[in-house]
């Protein structure tokens, strides 16, 4: 008896050692090791060089400890067209592109029967928390699961998932099919809503959150610099041509009296940095009211910063508004990953940032620095074409759009009076080759006779849906967009500016470095799937960064 027990305490010593060495972070009933809560954020609009440009502005606990704790990959680059906010956001969250996700842009014309369709609407839901039609959203025109919803499946719908934005797409597209709650804002009322795909009412926490009016305080004060204004060294002079302004403000310059302004203007609230604050403040708001991270299997957030794409298109990239946001976002960021970890426990959750897409630099900008760049009007090029087309095949308004840099043909006119659709989009690419500014101009179902340099070519078809995109696809020269005014900038092309993005990973089963390795935007949801320990969705098309990943 005695020798089985000295056999036995050895024994029983080993299996506690072993055992306390893989004990699960998470409380997973599948006994799978895997954070508490994985969050995922996607700053809108950022341009990898963020990270840079501001670095000596930034604080320790911002942008800094993504960077000095977790994994960056240096060369993260988007691989379809357009690079536009809903595309950007599903590709991150389900590692597929437009050609099988099917959210070919914010916007589409339905190929077969020309009509005009938003991301994320959907007629048969009603909104939750205003009477208005914002709220009739769900992610049913996606087509394909998330990393979020493969979550849910992995742990048998145990895992909660929330999606939270200022935007609509932005929240809803991310969390995807099976989410718990998505939460977007309404401009009207200063709330977060959400629509009945999720929910019949707001829970009471979120009522509880809009009736602090959180807006009215937070730009009580109206905008200033956040650091005395001669500071900004990174950033152009306050007053060019080439800003937006907001309503009655005589010049575009700060401070910008936004308790004012938004009076008159609710969407102003947008365009501010406060925009970030109210939602990351809301998303805290989620953690505790949904207890994320503190149940039986791992969690996830979805957090869309909205407010940097607003002000970016207005202000653009090198003014001291973009500066100034970043460095408050920089300080959001510091506060938030502190409430993780006291709320959640340091190292015990998954955080990666990324971006939708980037920008361009203002038009004006370039044009004063003697860079080549101009506006394209491509409302006048699709006139002209349609005169054309009119001319050659006697129909009118052959064209409906020149929408997502697409050439949108009208399907019904040309399959109704059998013309010659080939013979359309030839005359179409040679007239607009001929166009200043129109680098390339491509049927996309001859693109392989295209003599397109790659990766441009790729990202064309990546960016293909032949449901919901145009037949024709138009490149610009680089530097050029569309646009109609003088002021403010955007983003949809293949060049870097628009589609080299970053992308940093912090925390549980994150290992600490960097790497300038090209890595793809499809990439991202795989990866996070690889540290789950789940499928991956199902269009997905990218590959686990084996880097990122640890192997303890």
């Amino acid at each position: 008896m005695q020798r089985k027990l000295l056999i036995l305490i050895p024994f029983l010593f080993f299996c506690f050692f072993v055992g306390a060495q893989t004990k699960p972070v998470s409380n997973s009933s599948q006994g799978i090791s895997r954070p508490k809560l994985v969050v995922g954020i996607v700053v809108d609009q950022m341009r990898w060089d963020y990270l840079y440009k501001y670095y000596n502005r930034y604080g320790n606990g911002g942008f800094k400890r993504l960077l000095n704790e977790g994994f960056t990959c240096e060369n993260a680059m988007i691989i379809h067209l357009p690079s536009y906010t809903a595309v950007g956001h599903s590709c991150v969250f389900t590692g597929s592109v437009p050609a099988l996700n099917g959210i070919a842009g914010n916007d589409w014309t339905e190929q077969l029967t020309g009509k005009l369709m938003y991301c994320t609407a959907d007629s048969t839901v009603q909104s939750v928390g205003n009477e208005s039609e914002d709220g009739k959203m769900s992610p049913r025109n996606l087509l394909v699961t998330t990393v979020t919803d493969e979550l849910r499946i992995a742990t048998n719908y145990q895992s909660k998932v929330v999606g939270v934005s200022l935007k609509d797409r932005a929240a809803i597209l991310p969390a995807g099919h099976t989410a718990n709650a998505a939460y977007w804002f309404d401009d009207a009322s200063g709330h977060f809503i959400t629509s009945s795909y999720y929910m019949k009412q707001l829970p009471a926490w979120v009522n509880d959150f809009n009736n602090k009016n959180e807006v009215s305080e937070l730009i009580k004060n109206g905008w200033n610099t956040l650091y005395p204004i001669n500071t900004y060294s990174q950033s152009d002079s306050d007053n060019e041509s080439y800003e937006g302004r907001f309503k009655d403000e005589k010049e575009s310059v700060f401070p910008h009296d936004m308790k004012k302004i938004y009076e008159t203007n609710k969407g102003s609230f947008r365009t501010t940095p406060f925009g970030n604050t109210l939602t990351l403040d809301f998303a805290k708001a989620a953690v505790e009211n949904y207890n994320l991270g503190n149940g039986s299997a791992t969690d996830f957030l979805t957090i869309n910063c909205a407010s940097t794409d607003y002000v970016g298109h207005f202000f653009g990239p090198n003014s001291i508004e973009i500066e100034d946001t970043y460095l408050r976002l920089d300080k959001e960021f510091e506060k938030f990953f502190q409430f993780l970890d006291a709320k959640i426990g340091k190292g015990e959750y998954t955080v990666f940032i990324t971006a939708d897409h980037g920008v361009a630099h203002n038009i004006g900008y370039m044009q004063k620095h003697e860079l080549p760049a101009e506006f394209l009007n491509s409302k006048a090029i699709i006139d002209s074409l349609n005169k054309i087309l009119t001319d050659k095949f006697g129909v009118q308004k052959l064209v409906l759009s020149g929408m997502n840099y697409q050439v949108n043909y009208d399907m019904q006119k040309i399959y109704g009076q059998h013309l010659d659709f080939d013979a359309i989009k030839k005359i179409s690419v040679e007239y607009l080759q001929q166009q200043p500014g129109i680098q390339y101009a491509v049927d996309v179902a001859k693109i392989g006779e295209a003599p397109i340099p790659e990766p441009i070519k790729k990202m064309i078809i990546n960016g293909y849906n032949f449901k919901r995109s145009g037949a024709v696809q138009v490149v610009l020269n680089a530097g050029w967009f569309e646009g109609y005014g003088k002021t403010g900038t955007t983003h949809g092309s293949w060049n870097p500016y628009d589609t080299h993005i970053p992308l940093v990973f912090m925390g549980w089963g994150i290992n600490h470095g960097s790497s300038n390795a090209v890595v793809h935007m499809t990439d991202i949801a795989p990866t996070v799937s690889a540290l789950l320990h789940i499928q991956m969705p199902n269009g997905c098309i990218g590959e686990p960064i084996k880097e990122v990943i640890s192997s303890k």
